[in-house]
């Protein structure tokens, strides 16, 4: 799985790393509002691919840094794509029932005794995301992050995420404003998220939020 990673070359997009793991028979198993999964051809293992994902470097560096815990997942490859986009391999996570997520949930907001080594440093690389990137949201605590790992323990994954709302409605109505904060490079495919659960987003509307930003970025050039 790793030397499909190595393969992509420097420019891939989030296009070009679908094409390269569909060719290697991955198969689609999800998608969600800012990402789609495939799964490996043994089952082993996932890929997440997102057109558009400002705390995905975090989210990696979560599951790099906690890995010691066994409560975060085993992350196998991490790269980041042109234009703002993320991969990230990771070992296949299977749900748990809500209660379980609930009282995982509540274990590391009151940090205790046996998740707190992970609290720690959730806390602290949160600290780092909210510092350095625009619209990153709190921690999120919706039950579907808790999951099993391939042996069967909880696992907390995507605790990161960027506030969507705030930074879409900043890009309509504010693009100069957003292409201020936000370098091009960083979201050239903003508008290509799938918005699996919160669409759908018309082509219309899309076009209108690319031809806004790209004035802007035409203006500060």
């Amino acid at each position: 799985m790793t030397a499909i990673v190595d393969s992509l070359p420097a420019d891939a997009t989030h296009r070009d790393a679908e094409r390269a793991f569909r060719d290697a028979d991955w198969t689609p198993c999800g998608e969600g509002d800012w990402a789609i999964a495939l799964r490996s051809p043994d089952g082993a293992a996932a890929v997440r691919i997102s057109p558009f994902d400002p705390v995905g470097p975090y989210t990696a560096a979560l599951y790099r840094e906690a890995a010691h815990t066994r409560q975060v997942p085993q992350l196998f490859a991490h790269r980041r794509l042109a234009g703002g986009g993320d991969l990230q391999v990771m070992e296949w996570l299977s749900d748990v029932d809500e209660q379980d997520a609930v009282a995982f949930h509540t274990a590391i907001a009151d940090r205790e005794p046996h998740v707190a080594e992970l609290v720690d440093i959730v806390r602290r690389i949160h600290a780092d995301a909210v510092r350095e990137l625009p619209w990153c949201g709190p921690l999120d605590q919706n039950p579907s992050n808790i999951m099993r790992g391939s042996d069967g323990r909880l696992v907390a994954c995507d605790l990161y995420f960027a506030d969507g709302p705030d930074l879409y409605a900043t890009a309509g109505s504010d693009p100069a404003g957003f292409a201020e904060r936000m370098p091009e490079p960083e979201r050239r495919y903003m508008t290509e998220i799938p918005l699996a659960c919160s669409g759908p987003w018309d082509a219309a509307s899309r076009e209108a939020m690319r031809r806004g930003l790209a004035d802007a970025d035409a203006a500060r050039s």
